[in-house]
């Protein structure tokens, strides 16, 4: 069982803490990156507002605990994000979006909570073309039996299959687990990852710290076992079909297609988001 310690880092003002990718484990399953957007409270007048920025060969996947995000992009979609729905965006060979609070909210203050990870994209699908989706929180199963209740985020797992359209084996599960009740977490998947949002919990009878990201051995079936009332999420699927490369927001199989993107965008021949005119400008 390997143990990540997130960094923290800030995201247009934003603390987050992210433990992947590290130099420990590069990737879980599909997953290459990790964000857990800490609570934070906006006063009036401010927000999140992430200007227009490109992907390539990931998905994003956001999902919400308290706030809401706009979330806007070069497919023309234009989508309000709310507590557990899911924002998936599939970039293919070439996306640009924008994040950013709700004016509504910016207006009154709000508070933001929430994670949003990248999913590589398999070989053969990180050319292809892009996508995005919105799935209601009533479009996820989830199961509520004896003081656990799991909702299947994207992916199969726990007898649940997510609408969410991943584009490989994937295990994304948010758990909710009252006092005293133990989970056996299932060794369907090769790869998986557990994350404590909040509360108290035990893995086999070891402590977990809170905001770590554990990684399991495969093929076993240990038991989480909630010491107070918990929550956390459950990451993983199979392995990556070979090693990816990630270069600021690009992601892909072969270095020479991150460099490609990266003179696209350099060169401003990059889909844009309508009626946006700011972006990101690649860093220096």
């Amino acid at each position: 069982m390997l143990t990540i310690t997130p960094r923290p880092e800030t995201v247009e003002g934003h603390p987050i803490l992210r433990p992947l990718p590290s130099a420990r484990c590069r990737s879980v399953g599909p997953f290459v990156f990790f964000d857990h957007m800490l609570p934070h409270t906006y006063a009036p007048g401010s927000g999140m507002d992430i200007q227009q920025h490109p992907h390539i060969g990931l998905s994003t996947l956001t999902y919400l605990f308290e706030g809401q995000l706009q979330h806007k992009d070069s497919l023309g979609s234009d989508q309000q994000v709310s507590p557990g729905e899911v924002s998936w965006m599939n970039a293919g060979k070439g996306i640009a979006h924008v994040e950013r609070t709700p004016l509504a909210l910016r207006q009154s203050g709000s508070r933001l909570h929430g994670l949003q990870v990248w999913l590589a994209s398999p070989r053969d699908h990180e050319q292809g073309q892009s996508a995005y989706s919105h799935h209601p929180a009533s479009q996820l199963p989830q199961t509520d039996n004896l003081g656990i209740r799991i909702r299947l985020i994207a992916g199969e797992g726990f007898g649940l299959r997510s609408p969410v359209p991943v584009l490989s084996a994937t295990l994304y599960a948010e758990l909710h687990m009252a006092t005293a009740t133990t989970l056996a977490i299932p060794s369907e998947h090769q790869q998986r990852a557990l994350y404590l949002l909040d509360g108290d919990a035990s893995l086999d009878g070891e402590p977990l710290q809170r905001r770590t990201l554990v990684v399991l051995e495969p093929g076993e079936t240990p038991n989480l076992c909630a010491d107070s009332d918990c929550h956390a999420v459950l990451l993983g699927g199979a392995p990556l079909d070979g090693p990816r490369r990630m270069r600021w927001n690009f992601v892909a199989s072969d270095l020479a297609l991150i460099e490609q993107a990266q003179q696209r965008w350099v060169d401003g021949d990059w889909p844009v988001v309508p009626g946006e005119n700011g972006r990101i400008e690649w860093p220096t």
